[in-house]
C-alpha cells in the first residue's frame, strides 16, 4: 500500500514539478502511521536516488545556471546536516518526533502558500512575456549573483529540507523566481532540482547517521515512486494544470492542519471556506490576469467569468464556478495564449 501511495505522488511530482516530500511525508504519518523521523529520512533518502535522473536531463538540455548552484549548495548542504543533529539534540526520542510533526505541520502551510504565490507570479512573468516587457537569459548570458541573500536561501531551504524533507520543490524555487526574475522557467526548475541533489544528500546522510532510516519503507517508497514519476513527467504537457494546483493546496493545507493537531470541527470548518472561498477567488484573480485578446480568440467573455467566482463565491456557488473555469475555460485561454503568440 506504501508503494501504491508513492506510485500517485509519483506521478503529481511528474506532472507538476513539486517536490514529493511535502505529498509523501504527511501520507506516510497521517495513513500508514509511520514515526516522523523515519518518514522524513525515508522520503530524504528516496528523493537521493530519484531526483539525479530530473537533474541530469536538465543538465543535458542546458537549462541549469551553475553559478547559482554552487552557491545556494554553499548554505544547504552544512544546514541541512546541521538540521538533522539539532532536531536530534532536543531531547528524548519522543520529544524529537513531536518537534518533528509540529515543524512539518508548519513547514506544509508554508509549502501550500508558496504554491498559490508562485502560481500568482508565473502569471505575472507570463503577462510580461507576452507583452514585451520581460527579458530572458539564455543558456551563454551571464548572470548577476546576489551571494549573501542566494546563500542565505541556501541555508533556509537546506534547514527545512534537513528538519522535514519539505522545501526545496517548493520554497526555494519561489525564492529563485523573486530573486532572479530574467530566469526562464527551464532554468528556475533545472537549477532547483541539481542544487537539492547535493542538499538532500546531506540531510539523508544525516539521518541515517543518527539511525532514523527504515530500509524497507524507503525501498517501497522507491518502487512505487520511479516508475510513476516517469510517466508523470510524460504527460505534464497535457495536464490541467490549473486544476491540479488548487487541489494540492487543499491537501497541503489539510495535511498541515492534521499534523498540528488542529481538532476536527475548527478543521472542517477551514477547509470548507478555503474550498468555498478561496479558490474561486483564485480563480477570479486568475482569469483577470488573462488579456482581452486571449478572452476574444477563445471566444469567452472575461467579465462572467470573474464576477460569478467572485461574487457567488459567499454563497458556495462559486466553487462549482471556479472548478469550471478552471476544468474548461483556463486551456482554453492557454491555447489562445500560444496562438496569439505564434
Amino acid at each position: 500500500m506504501i508503494a501504491v501511495a508513492a506510485a500517485i505522488v509519483g506521478f503529481t511530482v511528474g506532472l507538476t514539478g513539486m517536490g514529493g516530500g511535502a505529498l509523501m511525508t504527511p501520507i506516510l504519518l497521517i495513513f500508514f502511521g509511520v514515526s516522523p523521523t523515519a518518514a522524513v529520512s525515508s522520503d530524504l533518502v528516496a528523493a537521493m536516488v530519484m531526483k539525479p535522473v530530473g537533474g541530469g536531463v536538465h543538465i543535458r538540455r542546458r537549462t541549469v545556471r551553475w553559478e547559482l548552484v554552487r552557491w545556494l549548495c554553499v548554505g544547504s548542504i552544512p544546514a541541512a546536516f546541521a538540521g538533522v543533529l539539532l532536531l536530534h539534540a532536543t531531547g528524548d526520542t519522543q520529544t524529537v518526533q513531536n518537534v518533528t510533526k509540529a515543524l512539518l505541520g508548519v513547514t506544509l502551510a508554508l509549502a501550500a502558500a508558496a504554491l498559490v504565490f508562485r502560481s500568482w507570479l508565473q502569471a505575472r512573468r507570463s503577462a510580461a512575456a507576452r507583452a514585451g516587457r520581460r527579458e530572458t537569459l539564455s543558456s551563454d548570458d551571464r548572470i548577476r549573483v546576489n551571494v549573501p541573500v542566494t546563500v542565505l536561501v541556501g541555508l533556509v531551504g537546506g534547514f527545512l529540507v534537513g528538519l522535514t524533507s519539505v522545501g526545496s520543490g517548493s520554497i526555494v524555487i519561489v525564492c529563485l523566481m523573486l530573486l532572479y526574475p530574467k530566469l526562464r522557467g527551464a532554468q528556475l526548475v533545472g537549477t532547483d532540482l541539481v542544487q537539492a541533489i547535493p542538499l538532500v544528500g546531506s540531510a539523508a546522510i544525516a539521518h541515517i547517521i543518527v539511525g532514523d532510516l527504515q530500509l524497507g519503507l524507503t525501498a517501497s517508497i522507491l518502487i512505487g515512486s520511479l516508475p510513476a514519476v516517469y510517466v508523470g513527467a510524460r504527460l505534464s504537457s497535457k495536464a490541467p494544470d490549473g486544476l491540479i494546483r488548487p487541489a494540492l493546496v487543499f491537501v497541503l493545507l489539510a495535511s498541515s492542519l492534521k499534523l498540528l493537531d488542529v481538532p476536527t470541527l475548527p478543521l472542517a470548518v477551514v477547509l470548507v471556506a478555503v474550498a468555498l472561498l478561496g479558490i474561486p477567488l483564485w480563480g477570479a484573480v486568475d482569469a483577470a490576469g488573462y488579456p482581452g485578446e486571449a478572452w476574444l480568440r477563445a471566444g469567452l467573455r472575461r467579465e462572467r467569468w470573474v464576477r460569478w467566482q467572485a461574487l457567488a463565491a459567499p454563497v458556495g456557488i462559486g466553487f462549482a464556478v471556479a472548478v469550471a473555469y478552471f476544468a474548461m475555460a483556463r486551456p482554453q485561454l492557454l491555447a489562445a495564449v500560444e496562438r496569439l503568440g505564434e
